[in-house]
């Protein structure tokens, strides 16, 4: 009787320690307990879903200023880096396909380890699948770089699991989400000062061209690392974010028109391009994610959502959106943070992620195509 006692006595000692380990984000055997659902959530793009690498780079497109992260309750409020009020389109998701941590930013120095086991993001505000693309912050990891890094944790995985074991972790458990191109519209084709150059000598179509032909070798370098089930976001209504809004001095219903035509013009292609590697790349599964209509659907229905604007930026200054200057500590900063579409002057509040999000892991085809997240978790 008493062994049996002493016994359960353990068994409660030993289940509180796995709690607090568990609690201390100390993974033990977490891996384990994942072999039944998402493998690693890996992340690459730009300021939409950078979880903090721009943190550890000199760069001049940084979000780790209050008060971003209001809302984010996984640092209590403190900014992270991300650049909105709470939680980025690929921590809803990761959430949501069952990953008990956030995907980790390569950068960070707890990137190490079986942190990497639930993924790693490698994406970076101001990043563009072409390489001149972001110069105005000075710093930022374009595609080209990310892919570089993911290499990096390519080899991290073999040594942690084994070569075999670690191929098969990759292929069939992992997702690979690339959310970008927006920059190389914003933050390069349409730049005036940086890009005279290239507008000149390149009309929108070579343009578009030169993006698609690189993102279709970066694609595919990263399926050569075994990368075979991938989300690509298309690019959003870029010209109805408060930013252009504001400096076109718009009113409430109206886009500018020039960035939304080069978006539709490149989201056109991208569908091509996807259907084309999922026939060229045996065993890859391509998903393209309708991000453009899923934004446009929040900002022309905003009340339906149930948000009192689409237009205003909750925390920003400058204009009639304030849509000038980004948000930080000196910005203004709206009462009713669930209720704007907008959190600062160029990325959706998490209320909006959240919707958006939700679309991706189980709407329809017109959503997201051929399949949903959940699907593709479960193929």
């Amino acid at each position: 009787m008493g062994a049996m006692k002493s016994c359960s006595i353990h068994h409660h000692v030993a289940t509180l320690v796995i709690v607090l380990l568990f609690n201390l984000c100390c993974f033990g055997k977490a891996a384990d307990r994942q072999e039944e659902g998402l493998g690693a959530s890996f992340i690459f793009g730009d300021s939409l879903v950078d979880a903090g690498n721009n943190n550890f780079l000199s760069t001049l497109s940084k979000a780790n200023i209050p008060p971003n992260g209001i809302d984010f309750k996984a640092s209590k409020g403190t900014p992270t880096g991300r650049y909105t009020n709470g939680r980025t389109i690929g921590d809803i998701i990761g959430e949501e396909l069952g990953s008990p941590n956030y995907a980790v930013p390569f950068l960070s120095p707890n990137s190490t380890g079986k942190a990497i086991l639930y993924g790693v993001n490698y994406a970076s505000g101001g990043g563009g699948i072409m390489n001149a693309t972001g110069r105005i912050f000075v710093n930022r990891l374009g595609m080209d770089v990310q892919i570089d890094y993911f290499n990096i944790t390519r080899k991290q995985f073999d040594k942690l699991l084994g070569p075999s074991k670690a191929r098969d972790y990759i292929m069939k458990k992992s997702i690979f989400s690339v959310t970008i191109g927006a920059n190389d519209f914003l933050n390069n084709y349409l730049l005036p000062v940086l890009s005279i150059g290239a507008r000149i000598s390149q009309t929108p179509d070579a343009f578009i061209d030169d993006m698609l032909s690189h993102l279709s070798t970066q694609l595919t370098r990263l399926y050569q690392l075994d990368a075979r089930k991938f989300v690509i976001g298309n690019v959003g209504p870029i010209g109805c974010i408060p930013y252009q809004k504001t400096i076109n001095q718009l009113k409430e219903d109206e886009c500018v028109e020039l960035p939304n035509k080069l978006a539709l013009q490149y989201n056109a292609r991208l569908k091509d391009l996807l259907a084309q590697l999922n026939e060229n790349l045996p065993g890859a599964l391509f998903v393209h994610a309708n991000v453009y209509d899923l934004v446009l659907d929040l900002i022309t229905n905003y009340k339906q959502h149930g948000f009192i604007t689409s237009s205003k930026a909750c925390c920003g200054n400058g204009g009639q959106f304030a849509g000038i200057i980004p948000c930080g500590p000196t910005s203004s900063m709206c009462a009713e943070r669930s209720k704007h579409v907008f959190w600062d002057p160029y990325h959706p509040s998490e209320a909006a992620n959240l919707i958006i999000a939700k679309k991706l892991l189980y709407g329809d085809t017109k959503a997201i195509s051929p399949m949903n997240l959940k699907q593709l978790r479960d193929h």
